[in-house]
This record gives structure tokens, C-alpha cells and sequence, in this order.
């Protein structure tokens, strides 16, 4: 096995990942910190991976890069916690996965250059000063912006042509940064629609069942799920649970259709991570996080799970058939 293969893990949370191959670079190591908001799974080392191999393509491998990284599983302590961690190590430059980990690490550190993915509204956030002149020590890629709320809410209106209600379903830590953007658009587009809007907030995972129980008891009822890191992490409980309950529910991000879900749309994050690499490549080079302007995500994916829509006796329409990147049978 290539030592590039090799991924060496301390205490089931922290990994230091020495790039491998080539050995471009010559002189110390540099450091880069990766507090990742997302759960060690195939979805998150996916991204990891392709960070991984976008900073190799940029000669940054060997001796001449240490990787360590934090997964947080979107837990609020465990985040604090990190952040800290990563800090201490004195790293060169950051990569923060989701609003929560880079509000955390922005707590601890003023100086060290931070490069954000997964972040839907930096400026709300006030993790930089504007899009385009960040002024800080933040810059990044976002993968979600406000209008989504009502795109999201077609979408449900297209496959449940009789849906009464439109239930908004979020973490109070986790989507606490950019929520209202969302919510106005999720509204306006619920009247739009004339269809009742709602909000439904889970504190943890284990709420998520009980929810969709309480939305299933009454006819009509969808759900939206909110394109927070929590939703990220936990997509088998809020799959599994819609399913169960037979609640029509339309999803952030296409891999929760691969998954099981109805209907996803939504950023193609891993290409997000590769944009951020490339940005961390121009920070270890010397340029300055302030001069990097923040990135939209500008790759979007539609999903959609034929095996749901019949478990659920939905008729897909042709509108969304014709749209969908994927169609998993």
C-alpha cells in the first residue's frame, strides 16, 4: 500500500494525515487544521479525499504537509472542544466544515487563516465583511443561500401536488447562524404556493421519529429538511423516520436520496472541498485569506429515488424526471 493510503488514527477522533508521493516542498512541514462538522463516514471522507488529493495535485504531499483533522458529528461541545485543540497545535491554516465549527474556531483564534466550506450565509454570520472583500481571516465557498427555502418547497408542491402543509424541520444549534434568510424564503413561498408553512425544531437525533410521528397524524402533511450540518450527520435517523411514517419529505442534499430518501437538491459539497483546497494551496503560498473573495456554489444536484416516491404511492412527475441528475430505481 502507497503511504498516501494510509490514514493514522488517534483516540477514534483526531487523525494525522502526512500527504503522500511526491515531495515538492522543501523546508519545515505546514500544518493545516480540518475541524470538519460532519460525522467519519463514507459521505465525510469522501470530502476529505478529495481535499486530500486537490492539495497533492498542488505538490503539497510527502513530508511536506501534516492534516489534522477533527470530526464533530455536529455536536456543540465536542465542536468547542476541537476548535481548542486545533488552535493549540499552532497550524498554518484552517478548514472549517459548517457555520457552528468556524464560529468556533473564529472564538479561539484572530490570526490564523481559516478557509470555511458547507457555510450558508458568511456575512449574516459576520464571518467576513462581504462576499467579495471577506477583510478578515475567513474566506471560503458557500453551499446554500436563502432562495433554496422556496426551492426546495417546489419541489414538494411538484411530487405531492396536494400538500395542505409544509413543515421546516431543523436544529436549534446547528441552524441557528443563517436560519432566518431561510425561513423568509421557506414563507414567502408557502404563500406563493397556498400552502400552510410551519416550523418544526429537534434538539437531537432522537427527536427526529417522534417529529415525523406528530407531522403523520393529520392528512396532507410535508416535510423539508434544512440543509444544516446536523441534517448531514443524521440523515439515516431523518430517512428512516419519513419513510416509517410515510411523510413525503424533500431533502438538501442529493445523497439522501442515494440513501433512501424521496427527493434531494442541493450543493455538490465535494467539490466545494476542492475549491477549498485550492485556496489553502494560495495561503501556504503567502497570499492573504482577506484577498480571497468568498465562492457560491455553483454545482447543484437533483436526486430523486423511484423506490420512495412508490412506497409512498407518489406519481413522480415528468417536470422532475426530466430535471433530476440522478434517479435511483
Amino acid at each position: 500500500m502507497r503511504r498516501r493510503d494510509f490514514i493514522k488514527v488517534i483516540a477514534g477522533s483526531a487523525t494525522i494525515w502526512p500527504l503522500a508521493a511526491r515531495a515538492e516542498q522543501k523546508g519545515r512541514a505546514r500544518r493545516i487544521g480540518l475541524l470538519l462538522g460532519s460525522a467519519d463516514n463514507p459521505e465525510g471522507r469522501a470530502r476529505v479525499n478529495a481535499f486530500r488529493l486537490t492539495l497533492d495535485a498542488f505538490g503539497w504531499s510527502g513530508d511536506s504537509v501534516i492534516m489534522d483533522i477533527r470530526w464533530t458529528a455536529a455536536e456543540a461541545d465536542r465542536t468547542r472542544t476541537m476548535a481548542k485543540e486545533l488552535v493549540a497545535l499552532g497550524p498554518d491554516v484552517l478548514l472549517a466544515e459548517a457555520s457552528p465549527t468556524v464560529s468556533a474556531l473564529l472564538n479561539e483564534t484572530k490570526t490564523i487563516p481559516i478557509v470555511f466550506v458547507n457555510v450558508a450565509n458568511p456575512v449574516a454570520s459576520k464571518f467576513v465583511a462581504s462576499l467579495a472583500r471577506p477583510g478578515g481571516s475567513a474566506t471560503g465557498f458557500t453551499s446554500n443561500e436563502p432562495s433554496l427555502g422556496g426551492k426546495w418547497l417546489q419541489l414538494l408542491k411538484e411530487i405531492m401536488p396536494n400538500v395542505r402543509r409544509a413543515n421546516f424541520m431543523y436544529n436549534t444549534y446547528s441552524a441557528s447562524l443563517f436560519l432566518s434568510g431561510f425561513v423568509e424564503s421557506f414563507e414567502a413561498g408557502a404563500r406563493a404556493l397556498s400552502i400552510e408553512p410551519a416550523q418544526v425544531t429537534v434538539r437531537d437525533a432522537s427527536e427526529i421519529p417522534t417529529a415525523m410521528a406528530k407531522i403523520a397524524q393529520s392528512p396532507g402533511q410535508g416535510v423539508i429538511v434544512m440543509a444544516d450540518i446536523f441534517s448531514t450527520v443524521h440523515q439515516d435517523v431523518y430517512v428512516a423516520a419519513a419513510n416509517q411514517h410515510r411523510v413525503p419529505s424533500v431533502y438538501p442534499f442529493a445523497f439522501f436520496a442515494k440513501n433512501g430518501g424521496l427527493i434531494g437538491y442541493g450543493a455538490d459539497i465535494v467539490t466545494l472541498f476542492r475549491g477549498a483546497a485550492s485556496y489553502c494551496n494560495r495561503i501556504l503560498r503567502g497570499e492573504k485569506v482577506s484577498d480571497l473573495p468568498v465562492q457560491a456554489a455553483v454545482k447543484f444536484e437533483l436526486a430523486l429515488n423511484l423506490k420512495a416516491a412508490k412506497a409512498l404511492n407518489l406519481e413522480v412527475p415528468t417536470s422532475i424526471l426530466l430535471r433530476a441528475d440522478q434517479v435511483i430505481e
